[in-house]
């Protein structure tokens, strides 16, 4: 996908044989960032709607949906950081705020109203993984939660107590699964988008503080 065109990437439908090959070929393999593709225009439309105060992109990639929604939405503050030094520098091209960053380890307890997140998440054997940055924006591991549950261990520190955070979920890491670990960690998890596709369904999850869900 051109660097320039800030749309997603929603052509090719795949079948529900497709690989991680052909999904990850389909999504920009050449590239050392992850361009913006069908997940990311799902987050982008409910993190514009949903996102108030100190807003924070985990995994930020090239910024597209950071940059949507300090443009478009209510945030007082947008952030977005990356493990990937590639994206944290197409991110400032866009104007985000960016910082190189594991997960919400950079950030101070409580300190963020709005978290969003597209996890990588396909199903990877570990016998079939490459060493690229592509990889560390694709891969889930085996079960497709690796990233996943480490960010839901920390999110109840980072986030405000009166603030939400907005995951995207794939079908192919077990929905219920990912529920059921944000549960046990004291949130309640509502599902505020969604969308069917051939290959998977993708769902935004607005996880909140039990004591202050709504």
């Amino acid at each position: 996908m051109p660097e320039d065109d800030d749309s997603p990437d929603t052509t090719g439908a795949a079948d529900p044989g497709d690989t991680r090959d052909a999904l990850a070929e389909r999504r920009g393999l050449d590239a050392p960032v992850y361009e913006p593709a069908e997940d990311s225009g799902l987050l982008a439309e409910a993190a514009v709607e949903h996102a108030r105060g100190v807003t924070l992109e985990v995994g930020t990639g090239s910024g597209w949906v950071a940059d949507r929604v300090r443009r478009e939405g209510d945030a007082t503050r947008v952030l977005g950081s990356d493990v990937n030094p590639h994206a944290c520098r197409r991110a400032r091209d866009r104007g985000v705020e960016a910082v190189r960053a594991d997960l919400l380890a950079a950030f101070r307890d409580g300190a963020l109203d709005t978290v969003l997140f597209n996890p990588p998440y396909l199903p990877t054997d570990p016998d079939n993984e490459w060493e690229d940055w592509q990889e560390v924006a694709l891969s889930g591991g085996e079960s497709g939660r690796d990233l996943i549950e480490p960010f839901l261990d920390d999110l109840p520190r980072a986030l405000a107590p009166d603030g939400v955070a907005l995951l995207l979920v794939s079908s192919l890491t077990g929905f219920a699964d990912v529920v059921e670990y944000a549960v046990d960690r004291g949130f309640d998890a509502e599902t505020v988008a969604e969308e069917s596709y051939p290959f998977e369904t993708l769902s935004i999850l607005a996880l909140r503080h039990r004591e202050h869900a709504r």
